[in-house]
């Protein structure tokens, strides 16, 4: 399989994130396919609303992993994007395909649907850690080039966990997938 280019993140957040679904992600033995995405850009929901530290990586780059940590207990891992501007896309859920008993344990369930469907779950299972935030997408944790999921087959929804930027339907999901998240 090919790894998506730099370029590919080149564009908006709310460009990229119904790009990325059906695409396929994997770090070290496991891999799946990207089923559920959230968009952010420069909105009063984006850790990027005002640029921190922390946040800057979704300035400063794209194509990059933005993984931060959140609750004081999970992990979320986002790809940085927009070349000409501020915005990452958040991984929200996906189909897991190859390291399914690697991701069972890490998880400590045997149910497949429950092992990647949703970003704590997903990060969880994969492995990601704050070790991959700031690394440019590819080696180890990449994403490579897939068909083309038809616009017909992709839902949108307000994101989902948060309080402002409701009304923006930013959340792009395959429709009748089992392994997006149940909010």
């Amino acid at each position: 399989m090919k790894t998506l280019s730099a370029s590919f993140f080149a564009c908006s957040a709310v460009e990229l994130a119904p790009k990325l679904l059906g695409k396929v992600v994997r770090k070290g033995s496991c891999t799946g396919i990207i089923v559920e995405t959230e968009a952010y850009g420069t909105d009063p929901a984006s850790h990027a609303y005002k640029i921190t530290p922390r946040s800057k990586i979704m300035q400063e780059t794209y194509g990059h992993w933005y993984v931060y940590f959140t609750y004081g207990m999970h992990h979320c891992a986002n790809i940085t994007c927009d070349k000409e501007g501020i915005g990452a896309v958040l991984i929200r859920a996906v189909e897991p395909l190859e390291g399914l008993g690697v991701m069972k344990h890490r998880r400590e369930t045997t149910e497949v649907e429950n092992l990647a469907n949703g970003p704590a779950k997903f990060c969880e299972a994969f492995s990601i850690t704050k070790k991959e935030n700031g690394s440019p997408v590819g080696s180890d944790f990449t994403i490579y080039h897939a068909p083309a999921i038809p616009k017909n087959k992709i839902a949108t929804s307000p994101r989902i966990g948060i309080s402002a930027g409701r009304s923006l339907l930013w959340r792009f999901y395959i429709k009748n997938n089992l392994f997006v998240s149940k909010k």
